[in-house]
């Protein structure tokens, strides 16, 4: 029995975006837990879709845990020198107190960048492994969007990426974490591949329920042998302008032939495929009239209008309101949107009650796009913010958005909005039941989300229609200006 020390730090930084994580991002609850310490981390990711239970699920029964720590925060600009050394600081002197160790694991992101560093990761693990030594096991879950470097690969012994996007194995990339540090426990040869890939994918395109990515996913997973323990093809964040942005190919095993091999066999399959990350991007006009068109056909079934560039997953303040403008420009009707970020409109709503119509401007709060919505809007309902996901994504997370409301505009078979009060990607179907709402009763979504929202929306619709509405997760990477990648990464 293996004494084993666990943690979590994660943040996925869109290094264009203004906002910043502060420590009391950290410390607040969204989708997933705020910052814990010690013993609380067990009960509050029980049965949560997270690596960390992943992991506890997998070594409890052979081996002794060790709780230290547990911060996220969601996707935003980078986060704050002062929060990345506090929540440092508070980890390594957890490990540097808990007793004799025999193994680290860690929940992490993998493309976090703080307002200091550009290699979030790469800086902790170094500093971790400073503090435990060159020898002991340090494994880490990564997200699916890690932008993996040098420094990452050199400090842990291990590191291990989702497989899915929608992330629908975080869970499971945790148990498989578990085996691979087992294997490390026991004494197994590690060798390590690493290739850094030159181009980047924009996130829209990086599902892996259609091609190109289902099958390279597929291809790793083939890879594995007796003699490859992992070998992982990982697409990067590429909202993060640093010089290590961009996908890689890992492999771990133990014989280095068969690791090199992985590794090229994954890396030359990528790179075949490059052409292939790409997909159309709907202006919202065009999208709003092709949903209602496709809406009076006789089983024309339900639209889907994924407001991919506000997507708060991707560092968005979800509070854009373009698509919301051309739906009531366009008379549309049986439309429900969400989930919109204004704490100070939910705060109009609720001090007005169920049934009242209240005059209140609804988002815009970034001042990005066409500005804030200035009708009569009716109250329909309101929630507390707390309540469970039910989807994959979301599976078994308490989340918190705050004080939410659902109301309605444009008429009695109007738009409906789903609004919270801290901003969350529309991934589950949860948040708008919440507040009384069954996205199978619209014949028109519009989701704050880029991929997520297939998890537990894809089976409402006929037709999904990727939207480039305006917003700072943005979807053709040739708008941005990048500064700091290294030299030959091009934009797909």
């Amino acid at each position: 029995m293996a004494r084993i020390g666990i943690a979590g730090f994660l943040h996925e930084t869109n290094t264009f975006a203004a906002g910043r994580a502060s420590f009391a991002t950290f410390v607040e609850a969204d989708a997933w837990p705020g910052l814990l310490v010690g013993e609380e981390i067990f009960g509050a990711v029980s049965g949560v879709n997270l690596a960390i239970d992943g992991f506890i699920q997998a070594a409890r029964p052979a081996h002794q845990l060790v709780p230290l720590l547990w911060a996220s925060a969601n996707p935003s600009g980078p986060v704050t020198q002062d929060a990345f050394e506090a929540i440092t600081f508070m980890l390594d002197r957890m490990i540097r107190d808990a007793g004799p160790l025999d193994a680290l694991f860690l929940d992490l992101h993998g493309a976090m960048v703080s307002e200091h560093l550009e290699d979030g990761e790469g800086e902790l693990l170094r500093r971790l492994r400073h503090r435990v030594g060159a020898t002991m096991p340090i494994v880490a879950a990564l997200d699916f969007h890690a932008n993996i470097t040098p420094a990452m690969i050199d400090h842990a012994s291990g590191l291990l990426a989702y497989r899915s996007y929608p992330h629908v194995d975080m869970m499971q990339t945790g148990r498989r974490a578990q085996v691979l540090l087992d294997k490390l426990l026991a004494g197994a040869t590690m060798c390590k591949g690493y290739r850094q890939l030159p181009f980047l994918i924009p996130m829209p395109w990086q599902s892996t329920l259609s091609e190109p990515m289902r099958g390279l996913m597929a291809l790793g997973e083939s890879l594995a042998s007796e003699q490859v323990f992992a070998a992982e093809f990982v697409p990067g964040f590429p909202l993060a302008d640093i010089h290590h942005s961009g996908p890689s190919v890992i492999a771990y095993g133990a014989d280095p032939i068969a690791v090199d091999a992985a590794v090229d066999a994954l890396t030359q399959a990528v790179l075949a495929r490059q052409s292939d990350f790409g997909g159309r991007l709907h202006a919202p006009a065009d999208a709003v009239a092709h949903a209602l068109e496709r809406a009076l056909r006789p089983g024309g079934g339900r639209v889907i209008l994924a407001d991919t560039q506000d997507n708060p997953g991707g560092g968005g303040g979800g509070d854009t309101t373009d698509l919301l403008h051309e739906l009531l420009r366009q008379k549309a009707q049986r439309v429900c949107a969400g989930v919109l970020c204004d704490a100070g409109f939910v705060e109009a709503a609720a001090r007005a009650g169920v049934g009242a119509v209240i005059h209140t401007p609804l988002g815009g709060v970034s001042g990005m796009g066409a500005g804030p919505l200035r009708v009569p809007f009716e109250v329909l309902g309101l929630g507390t913010g707390r309540f469970t996901g039910t989807g994959p994504f979301y599976l078994g997370c308490q989340m918190d958005l705050g004080p939410m409301a659902r109301v309605r505009c444009g008429g009695p078979l109007g738009v409906e909005i789903v609004v919270s009060s801290r901003k969350q990607q529309a991934a589950d179907q949860a948040m708008f039941r919440h507040v009384g709402a069954n996205p199978s009763d619209y014949r028109i979504l519009v989701l704050k989300s880029s991929v997520h929202f297939r998890a537990d929306f894809a089976a409402l619709a006929s037709e999904i229609l990727v939207v480039a509405a305006p917003g700072i997760n943005v979807a053709d990477l040739h708008q941005l200006r990048y500064e700091k990648l290294r030299p030959g990464v091009k934009l797909l």
